[in-house]
């Protein structure tokens, strides 16, 4: 089985805790866009893991994981992450992998990206990571791969500190480097987990561009960026939260209004309480309220055939929450989620109410377990998308998440 988790919103759904909990029955997990500009948490027996560019299936000690070739990879980053898993006990030598494919980050494009943001007109809130930078030498094919790395023409073209770079991790990066086509062919008959970055609505194509990411984020970049073709494709999970969050510019139609007390102290409550803080940059991220109409549109954009749920236990105190289920847009009722950016900053969120449950759900492990009120407003973001909730999250730990839909049961 080929499973694939993408973020089903802007990034941030909880797609690590997820990959690092569905690995257990993977043999190998492939990580297929973005770069160190992902965060992803994973938390285990207490402890906080925040990766970057190593795939969340690192924590097993049986298995090996895979940079793919959509990545941009920042070496210098990299290898002070993987000695941060060593210092903490995870052996990685002999299971970590990059793509022969995959592009490197040279260190000049952290100001380069910086400095583009900088000068735009409307900036984007890039990580300024180099990301973007990456992939536009990629696009216009002056990037450099690991491939490349022992071909002399193409190393006869870097010179000062980009060659002195290179050289300095060139011999580490050989070392892992790996032709993923021909492993995906040899692991064929193996459940393989494919792990995606940011999030659906960040994608380069079908999402709210330009306040995008630079790679593939949708579920196809699982197919581009690791070697193999869509039919070997079995199962897509979108991954969302109970609410919404986005880092950075762009719009965002239910952001929880600052002016308003009641909607500003609801912000406060769910950033605080979910630790909305970026892993990456430690910027707060922007809260709101669940957008069913952006939810189902990154469903059937990416033929999602599970939704996993996340952080479903930030409402247990309240007595009331909401979602979104269309937008007013100048006086137009909308349901379609709009290409438009200047339509998209117009829209104002119509909200569907729905009773709390007042109830702790962080020691819940079964579906009829939960509150009545929690099961309402799972089944109507069911009905609402057409699409099942296979798999919920009610804490931050491992354990605290369970399956109503086995990803890895065709």
């Amino acid at each position: 089985m080929k499973v694939v988790v993408i973020g089903a919103q802007w990034g941030d759904e909880g797609k690590g805790k997820i990959v690092d909990y569905l690995a257990e029955d993977a043999k190998y997990v492939v990580r297929y866009a973005g770069g160190p500009n992902a965060g992803h948490t994973i938390v285990v027996d207490g402890k906080q893991f925040a990766l970057h560019q190593v795939p969340s299936g690192i924590l097993y000690p049986e298995k090996s994981v895979f940079l793919g070739a959509g990545m941009v990879i920042d070496p210098e980053a990299l290898f002070a992450e993987l000695q941060m898993l060593k210092d903490n006990g995870i052996d990685w030598e002999g299971r970590v992998f990059i793509s022969d494919r995959a592009h490197l980050i040279l260190p000049r494009y952290r100001q380069m990206d910086k400095d583009r943001d900088a000068s735009r007109k409307r900036p984007i809130g890039t990580t300024g990571r180099g990301i973007g930078i990456a992939y536009s030498e990629k696009a216009q094919r002056d990037g450099i791969r690991l491939a490349d790395l022992d071909w002399k023409q193409k190393m006869d073209e870097f010179e000062g500190e980009d060659l002195e770079f290179i050289n300095k991790y060139k011999d580490k990066l050989l070392e892992m480097r790996v032709d993923l086509t021909a492993k995906m062919a040899q692991f064929k008959k193996d459940n393989i987990l494919f792990e995606g970055a940011q999030g659906a609505m960040l994608d380069i194509d079908s999402g709210t561009y330009p306040y995008v990411s630079s790679g593939a984020s949708c579920s196809a970049g699982a197919a581009t960026g690791c070697g193999i073709g869509p039919h070997d494709l079995d199962k897509i999970l979108g991954v969302f939260k109970a609410y919404e969050t986005r880092v950075g510019n762009g719009p965002m139609p239910t952001e929880f209004n600052d002016s308003d007390a009641a909607e500003s102290e609801l912000c406060r409550t769910v950033r605080e309480t979910g630790r909305e803080y970026g892993v990456t940059t430690g910027r707060a991220r922007r809260c709101g309220y669940l957008d069913l109409v952006a939810l189902r549109y990154a469903c059937r954009v990416n033929s999602i055939d599970s939704l996993v749920l996340t952080h479903l236990d930030i409402y247990d105190p309240m007595e009331q929450i909401e979602a979104c289920v269309a937008y007013d847009i100048d006086g137009k009722i909308v349901t379609d989620f709009p290409a438009n950016v200047e339509a998209m900053e117009k829209a104002k969120p119509i909200l569907e109410k729905f009773e709390g449950w007042k109830t702790a759900l962080k020691d819940v492990r079964k579906y009829s377990k939960l509150p009545k009120n929690a099961r309402n407003y799972i089944e109507f973001i069911e009905d609402y998308c057409g699409v099942p909730v296979g798999i919920i999250s009610v804490g931050y730990e491992r354990d605290q998440t369970f399956i109503r839909k086995n990803p890895w049961k065709k």
